[in-house]
C-alpha cells in the first residue's frame, strides 16, 4: 500500500467519525465500559457488578483498554476514543485488501472502501446491530479482526488467518465463530483440506463451555422471551427483506462476477450466499421447535453483520467499475446523499447530544451532565436507584448511567435485563426481575419508598426526573432531573 493510500484510509476514517458520530458510553457500552472502570478501580461498584462482570469474563476486551490506559497514563475517555479511530481504520484498510483482489480499477477499489464508510452505522435487518457501532465496543474489533482473517485464507495465508481469528475469539467469541464458520465454508468449496492450525480452532471452539442443563427459572425464561429479535419468526415484514434482499443481491453478483471472469469476487459472493442460508436455516431451527428455544440466545441470524458489510463492499466496487469511474461529479451524486441520510439517521438517535462527543467537551445531554456531575461528587461506594426505563426516556438517549457515572445501581430493564438473557445457568434474571420490580410506578415513588429501597438493598442516592413531589435532600439539578441523597 502506498503512502497516498494509507492517507485516503485516514480521511476516510475521520470522515466516518464527522457522518456517523460517536457516542463512547451508550447502549451496550453500558455493559462493557463498567468492566474496564472496574479493573482501572477495583474498589468501584460494590453493588450490581454482576450485571458486567459475566460479560467482562468472556473477553479480554476490558483488560486490553484498561492496560492501555495504565500505560499511556491517558484517560479513559481518550483511550476509548484513540482505539475506536484504530478500529475504524483497520476495518476500512481490511476492506481495501478484499476489494482490491476483486477488483482491478482504482475506481472500483476506493468506490467499494467509501460505501463501507458511508453506511457503519446502517442496521442489520432485525438482528439489533449495526455494520459497525459509533462507540468502541468487542464488536470493533472482531469486524476488522475477520475481514483481515477472511484476506489472508484468499491469500492461503493459513497461519495468519488462525492468528487473526484467535485475535477474534478472545475479544468477541461469539462473532469469531461466525468468521471462523466463513473461512471454513471458503476453503470446502475451494476443495482445499483444512489447515491442521485452523482445525485446532475449530475443535478448540467446540469445547468451549456452554451453559449448564439446570432448567433455567421463570425469570431467564421471561427475559428470552422480551427480545423479539432472538426469534425469527417475531421479526417484521421489513426486516425480513433484510434476508431475502442480500441474497437476491449475492446470488446477482456472482452470476455477474463469473460472467466478467471475477474468481475471487465469484467465490466470496457464492460463499457468501451458502453463508446465509446456512445460518438463516439455524435460525429457524432455534426459533420452530419449543424445545430447541434456549438455543436463540446464540442469534445466529447476526452472522448478517458480516453479510451485510461484504454486501455493500461489493456494490460499492462494482458501482465505481460501472458508473463512478474517475467522475468526481458522480461519486458526489451518489455519496453526498447517502452520507447525509446516515448522518440524518444518527442525529435522529441522539437529540440534543453531541453529533462527536469529543473526550473532555463538555457534554449537552442533561442527563449526561447529571451523570458527570454524580461521578465528580458522590462517594465511590454510593448505591444509585433511578427508572429502571431510564435509557429509554425522551432526552436520555439511551446512554448508560453506570459507564458515565462510574457508580453502582439497581438493575434496569433494558441493558442489565438484555444481558441476563445470555446466561440461563445463572440467577441474574431473578436478581434483575426482583430488582426492576423494586422500583416500579418510579414517577410516583415517595420517602417510604426511597426508605424500602435503602433498607433491601442499600441504595443510598436516586435519580429523580424533573418535576418531582419528593421533598429529599437534591445538591444537584438541571432541566431534565435531580440527584438526591437518602439521609
Amino acid at each position: 500500500m502506498k503512502r497516498k493510500d494509507v492517507a485516503l484510509l485516514l480521511l476516510l476514517t475521520f470522515a466516518a467519525l464527522l457522518i456517523h458520530g460517536y457516542h463512547p458510553r451508550s447502549e451496550d457500552a453500558e455493559i462493557y465500559v463498567p468492566g474496564i472502570v472496574k479493573i482501572l478501580h477495583p474498589s468501584y461498584y460494590p453493588f450490581g457488578q454482576e450485571f458486567f462482570e459475566t460479560h467482562a469474563h468472556l473477553t479480554f476486551f476490558p483488560n486490553l483498554i484498561a492496560w492501555t490506559v495504565r500505560l499511556t497514563h491517558f484517560s479513559l475517555d481518550w483511550v476509548l476514543f484513540l482505539w475506536y479511530l484504530v478500529s475504524v481504520f483497520l476495518l476500512l484498510f481490511a476492506c481495501w485488501k478484499i476489494a482490491s483482489k476483486c477488483f482491478s480499477s482504482q475506481a472500483g477499489r476506493w468506490a467499494a472502501v467509501v460505501m463501507v464508510a458511508a453506511l457503519l452505522t446502517l442496521p442489520v435487518a432485525g438482528t439489533a446491530l449495526y455494520i459497525f457501532d459509533a462507540y468502541l465496543n468487542p464488536r470493533s474489533f472482531s469486524a476488522f479482526g475477520i475481514v483481515f482473517a477472511i484476506d489472508a485464507v484468499l491469500e492461503r495465508k493459513y497461519f495468519v488467518t488462525t492468528l487473526w481469528l484467535i485475535l477474534t475469539a478472545v475479544i468477541q467469541p461469539l462473532m469469531a465463530v461466525f468468521g471462523l464458520a466463513f473461512v471454513l465454508l471458503l476453503l470446502i468449496l475451494n476443495k482445499r483440506r483444512v489447515p491442521p492450525a485452523l482445525a485446532s480452532v475449530s475443535s478448540a471452539m467446540l469445547l468451549i463451555p456452554g451453559f449448564s442443563l439446570r432448567a433455567p427459572s421463570a425469570a431467564y425464561w421471561q427475559s428470552l422471551q422480551g427480545h423479539s429479535y432472538y426469534f425469527l419468526l417475531r421479526w417484521q415484514w421489513y426486516e425480513w427483506l433484510g434476508i431475502i434482499g442480500p441474497l437476491a443481491l449475492l446470488w446477482w453478483f456472482n452470476r455477474i462476477a463469473r460472467k466478467q471472469g471475477r474468481a475471487v469476487l465469484a467465490r466470496l459472493t457464492w460463499a457468501l450466499f451458502l453463508f446465509e442460508l446456512l445460518f438463516f436455516a439455524g435460525a429457524l431451527l432455534v426459533t420452530i421447535p419449543r424445545s430447541l428455544e434456549i438455543f436463540a440466545l446464540y442469534q445466529p441470524m447476526r452472522s448478517l453483520q458480516l453479510v451485510y458489510l461484504f454486501l455493500f463492499l461489493f456494490a460499492g466496487g462494482m458501482l465505481g467499475e460501472w458508473l463512478l469511474h474517475n467522475r468526481p461529479m458522480r461519486w458526489l451524486l451518489l455519496f453526498i446523499p447517502i452520507c447525509a441520510a446516515m448522518s440524518f439517521a444518527q442525529f435522529q438517535l441522539f437529540p440534543g447530544d453531541r453529533h462527536v462527543e469529543w473526550p473532555g467537551a463538555p457534554p449537552k445531554n442533561p442527563w449526561v451532565q447529571a451523570f458527570v456531575w454524580i461521578r465528580a461528587n458522590t462517594p465511590e461506594n454510593a448505591i444509585f436507584a433511578l427508572d429502571p426505563n431510564y435509557m429509554a426516556l425522551p432526552r436520555e438517549n439511551y446512554q448508560g448511567f453506570r459507564a458515565i457515572a462510574e457508580r453502582s445501581r439497581l438493575a434496569d430493564a433494558t441493558k442489565d435485563w438484555s444481558a441476563v438473557a445470555l446466561y440461563p445457568e445463572l440467577p441474574l434474571a431473578d436478581d434483575c426481575l426482583a430488582q426492576t420490580r423494586a422500583t416500579r410506578g418510579w414517577e410516583n415513588f415517595g420517602p417510604r419508598d426511597f426508605a424500602r429501597l435503602k433498607k433491601t438493598y442499600g441504595v443510598t442516592w436516586v435519580v429523580l426526573q424533573q418535576p418531582n413531589a419528593a421533598a429529599i435532600d437534591c445538591p444537584y439539578r438541571n432541566s431534565a432531573v435531580e440527584v438526591c441523597r437518602l439521609n
